[in-house]
């Protein structure tokens, strides 16, 4: 291959800015190869570097808690749960391969970050995802709807991971940008995780799993600019996956591990050999010199500048403590891999790379990463025109629904309240028989095998919240995640997260994610839920328009009893209902707002944190009491949509309700407000005292507003409503759309 010129104008096409491009020169101390400058092009770019976003991160909570790493330190969270066990998890985007090819984008977005979870020592035990895309009326958005979801199904059910909870949206703002975030989590022995990290001079380096090809090449530089008319074009960056490859590469992985002969391993993720060999080598403060021409291709007469940006799946770099090359390479030659020495750890800082007897790079590991010599930025902030309009909306000039059970059918059908049963059917969420809650209820519940235990794994973002007020919404995600963890019976550990914003080269945008970020260390160091570190994904916007801002939080408890496991919906007839909390009215991103007013403005749901612990203690109290039977927290479309989800989630046994709820200013306002920090629970009528003793010794706010019964859901005896008819909504609405059935 002749290799083109390198020079300023070949930078620039490359991503970099000429600021950057003249560190680099002037970093080596001369012109960069070909290869450097591809290597420095994917390096250097957000996806790997984070250089508009680490300053920031810093700033949140990233140690204490249970985490046995601090964020950023390995590949994935580590938090300890006693008896020796730790959960191991993590979350992270796949946007702009899934906007281009939504199978394969989705498909490998699982696959990597499984990779993350076993290269450090873990067996996955659940997965989870959390999904935006623009409105069901357009083909479009089907079509990248049912290929991402049938992507995510396919990889999880062949790997043989139970797909347990999740999360999908539906608005405008996503139509050219979907966002697909995959979250894993895995059971690791804490005296058995492994570390990416190379050290040992001498120690041999392995490349291992499947072979090397050209597909992902500039995979991480194509997901740091915004998506164009252009992006059709990138389809040879979107990587492709095999499930079975990687299930292979798993049980490999783990046996290595297992039998303590490496010193350390790192998934080829985004910008492939680049990244593992050169942010081990800096994490270990030593160097690596490897061999190109060692590396299984696929491809004929693949360059050095192709092997080195290649993101092929189900790869990983190894280094192996020297003596245990033959032990290392039968285990990966039982499971059918490939296995090589490509190398051997230096203790000179530097990257050697060579092909053909020539150097093809050689340039200090620090500078490549992230922690290191990468850029870092501080980006200017203006906050947004719009929110000065937002805010002035005068909720008392909508008029009130003249059919109110109409207003109710339409919320409830509307694609993101309705069940996303179109979606989880297509996953296997039971296999491995760990799972005890599937999805549908608050937060799934999976079983620690050989224990009394279980964990509690939930995903949350209200967008249009943050979209109104991004540090206010930004809180809500986090309060709502431990909610959904607390209504499971478990208590809150720790979260990651995948910070999905637009251009952070606008200056509105930017203030939009700093005070997102603001909002989310707030929350954390107030809940105790440390960030075990996660994902920015920046450049999610068209030439039309940015997403609305999505920082998804992912969330882990611990349910220290399996006899505290709650779940959702009502269970006996008879049964007392009570809403734990305080309604403000507030009406601002919500869905009833949306859907019968087509408005999205005012403000975001307040969010009191001293009110919302004081709920979470108290209803987990109670729960391990003995009094509550179901809990349910209340969110998007309000009191009525809670109640009406309690009565019909359960599909095989429903059970309605009678209720008499406070009709405040307005009846609209009081059915539909998504104000926070309120749980709708069922007791037992016979600890209708001690039940309500110990919410007055916890000062906590509760209302009894009725029982459960059998048939039908009866509101202020103002309206009732059919289980049958509001079962059929919720459940099918998406089906039928996705049918073409309406």
């Amino acid at each position: 291959m002749n290799e083109p010129e390198v020079n300023l104008d070949l930078a620039l096409e490359h991503g970099l800015t000429e600021e950057e491009y003249n560190i680099i020169c002037e970093r080596l101390g001369r012109t960069p190869s070909f290869t450097e400058l591809g290597v420095f092009s994917v390096m250097w770019s957000e996806h790997c570097s984070y250089k508009n976003s680490i300053a920031l991160l810093k700033t949140l909570p990233r140690q204490g808690g249970k985490l046995l790493v601090g964020a950023g330190e390995e590949n994935a969270g580590l938090v300890d749960i006693g008896d020796g066990l730790a959960i191991c998890f993590k979350i992270e985007s796949h946007n702009h391969p899934s906007a281009v090819e939504p199978y394969q984008g989705a498909a490998t977005g699982v696959g990597g970050i499984l990779r993350d979870i076993f290269t450090m020592g873990a067996r996955p035990i659940a997965a989870l995802n959390s999904l935006r895309f623009g409105s069901l009326d357009d083909p479009r958005t089907r079509y990248l709807f049912e290929g991402v979801v049938k992507g995510i199904g396919d990889y999880g059910n062949c790997f043989g991971v139970p797909t347990v909870a999740g999360e999908v949206y539906f608005d405008d703002s996503y139509k050219e940008n979907p966002l697909v975030n995959a979250m894993a989590v895995g059971i690791v022995k804490t005296d058995r995780t492994a570390s990416a990290v190379a050290k040992g001079k001498g120690n041999p380096v392995m490349i291992v799993g499947s072979s090397t090809g050209r597909d992902g090449i500039h995979g991480a530089t194509f997901a740091s600019e915004e998506i164009s008319e252009k992006s059709e074009s990138k389809r040879p960056s979107v990587q492709v996956g095999d499930p079975f490859t990687e299930k292979l590469l798993l049980e490999a992985t783990l046996e290595i591990i297992k039998n303590n002969w490496i010193v350390g391993i790192q998934d080829m993720g985004a910008a492939g050999i680049s990244c593992s060999t050169s942010e081990m080598s800096e994490k270990g403060n030593s160097g690596m010199i490897i061999d190109l021409d060692k590396v299984p291709l696929r491809e004929s007469d693949m360059s050095a500048y192709e092997i080195m940006l290649s993101e092929s799946q189900e790869r990983m770099l190894v280094v192996v403590k020297k003596g245990y090359e033959a032990e290392v390479k039968k285990i990966f030659e039982k499971w059918d891999l490939n296995c090589e020495i490509i190398g051997e750890v230096t203790g000179d800082g530097i990257l050697t790379a060579k092909k053909d007897g020539e150097i093809k790079t050689k340039i200090p590991a620090f500078d490549l990463v992230l922690g290191g010599g990468a850029p870092v930025y501080i980006r200017e902030t203006k906050k947004p025109k719009y929110l000065e309009e937002t805010i002035k909306f005068d909720f008392t000039t909508i008029p009130e629904p003249e059919d109110y059970s109409e207003a109710i059918k339409s919320v409830v059908s509307s694609p993101n309240i309705a069940s996303k049963k179109w979606v989880y059917e297509q996953y296997d969420s039971m296999v491995r028989t760990n799972t005890i809650v599937g999805p549908g209820c608050d937060s799934a519940v999976v079983y620690i095998k050989d224990s009394n235990k279980a964990i509690a794994v939930k995903t949350d973002c209200n967008s249009r919240y943050v979209y109104l007020n991004p540090r206010e919404g930004t809180k809500i995600a986090v309060a709502e995640s431990a909610r959904n963890i607390i209504c499971s019976g478990g208590t809150p550990l720790a979260i990651t997260n995948c910070l999905n914003f637009g251009n952070p080269y606008k200056p509105e945008m930017y203030w939009v994610f700093k005070e997102a970020v603001a909002g989310m260390g707030e929350a954390c160091r107030f809940f105790e839920t440390p960030v075990t570190g996660g994902n920015v994904s920046f450049y999610n916007e068209s030439p039309k328009r940015a997403v609305y801002p999505t920082p998804v939080i992912g969330m882990v408890g611990l349910i220290e009893n399996l006899d505290y496991i709650t779940t959702s919906y009502f269970k006996n007839e008879g049964d007392l209902i009570y809403i734990l909390g305080i309604d403000k009215e507030e009406l601002g991103g919500s869905e009833y707002m949306k859907v019968i007013h087509d408005v999205v403005a005012g403000n975001s749901p307040q969010i009191d944190l001293e009110a919302e612990k004081k709920l979470h203690d108290f209803t987990l109290r109670a729960i391990r009491q003995g009094f509550i039977k179901s809990a349910h927290d209340v969110s998007e479309g309000g009191l009525v949509t809670a109640l009406i989800e309690c009565s019909i989630i359960n599909q095989k046994n429903p059970l309605g309700c009678e209720v008499e709820l406070d009709e405040g200013s307005r009846f609209d306002f009081a059915l539909f407000s998504e104000s926070q920090s309120r749980i709708i629970v069922s007791i037992d009528s016979n600890k209708k005292e001690a039940f309500e003793k110990l919410a007055e010794e916890m000062n906590q706010p509760i209302s009894k507003i009725g029982n459960v019964n059998s048939d039908k859901i009866s509101i202020n005896r103002r309206m009732e409503l059919e289980l049958n008819e509001m079962s059929a909504l919720y459940f099918k609405s998406i089906s039928r759309i996705m049918k073409n059935e309406l």
